[in-house]
């Protein structure tokens, strides 16, 4: 069986589970890997037969997405390109994180496309909703990726074929201590920005990862370095929290970690207001910004110790062995299972 595994690049959460999905896949068939867009830190130890520009959405410096330069480097003209081109036709399965080329290059062509992402989730009736009615950010989430089918990934199993996490091998494989610092990952804030917030908070140590430095520094009580996985997830795992975006993936982690978190929505990103509003359900700290109106409620989390409990199992195999059953050929999957 050919199978096409097509991921999201903007951000490093797609990436991140893709580490845990990509080897189960592997058990099924011969796997092609495409990636996407042009905003991820992370590295796949494994060949990638196709790379695309896609249509990525670019991280600002001050709280949330840089329309104006989305616009700007957004390619269309290559992107039509990339869709028509792409030979969908020649694989038994497409299976897609949240990524337009191959998402589309099947819709044009009528061929099945089977979503697995965390976006295929956060529409559902059943999840929690946004404190913010956005139009736009829905009908993206809706249309950016169109599939045939969705199976998703969320804090809490919601509805059916929405599951718990990927939490990579690496994460659970982590020593998790409570040590003295706290972990940062904010990508939409410059570091300025975060030196100038963080460092009022004279008693806490904070370890900044940045997508906007290549070089490591100290300032006051802030340690500024690049964004570098081990030592990311290091950070984490012996961290007294962690604050971040409200992305995925990272809160994700954190929470199984048992750590405490604060999360900060990404401005002009519907997909993170309604991830917020599904962590703030479960009991977990969320605020607008890094606005001054905001540094009581900083200083509030940093007091409190209270962690949220999650139960996030390993369960990555069992939901690709239910995929490959559903929607793959059946006699050419009771071969390869033979074969095995």
């Amino acid at each position: 069986m050919r199978i096409l595994y097509a991921i999201q690049g903007t951000g490093n959460g797609h990436l991140s589970r893709a580490m845990d999905v990509i080897p189960c896949l592997m058990q099924h068939g011969d796997v092609d890997i495409l990636i996407s867009g042009i905003q991820s830190d992370l590295t796949l130890p494994y060949t990638i037969k196709y790379r695309f520009q896609g249509l990525s959405f670019i991280f600002g410096k001050s709280g949330g997405v840089d329309l104006w330069k989305t616009l700007v480097r957004s390619n269309v003209r290559k992107l039509v390109k990339e869709i028509r081109e792409l030979p969908v036709e020649n694989y038994d399965l497409v299976i897609n994180d949240f990524e337009p080329v191959s998402a589309w290059a099947c819709y044009t062509k009528n061929l099945p496309c089977i979503g697995l992402s965390h976006q295929s989730a956060v529409l559902a009736d059943e999840t929690p909703a946004a404190d913010v009615t956005d139009m736009m950010g829905r009908f993206i989430l809706n249309n950016y990726a169109p599939n045939t089918v969705k199976y998703g990934f969320h804090f809490k199993p919601y509805a059916k074929d929405i599951y718990t996490p990927v939490i990579r091998k690496q994460v659970r494989d982590q020593t998790l201590e409570n040590g003295d610092h706290y972990t940062v990952y904010l990508p939409s804030y410059d570091d300025k920005r975060l030196i100038l917030k963080l460092s009022q908070f004279k008693n806490v140590r904070w370890d900044v990862f940045s997508k906007h430095n290549k070089k490591a520094f100290n300032s006051k009580n802030v340690s500024i370095q690049p964004i570098h996985n081990d030592k990311f997830v290091r950070s984490m795992a012996r961290s007294a929290g962690v604050l971040c975006g409200a992305g995925f993936e990272t809160p994700a982690e954190a929470l199984f970690m048992k750590k405490k978190l604060l999360v900060i929505p990404m401005r002009n990103q519907y997909e993170q207001q309604l991830n917020a509003a599904a962590l703030k359900n479960m009991g977990i700290s969320v605020i607008k910004n890094l606005k001054e109106k905001y540094d009581m409620a900083i200083a509030s989390w940093l007091e409190n110790n209270t962690i949220v409990d999650v139960s996030y199992p390993d369960i990555t195999s069992e939901i690709i062995d239910r995929i490959i059953l559903n929607h793959a050929n059946k006699a050419e999957f009771l071969g390869i299972r033979n074969i095995r």
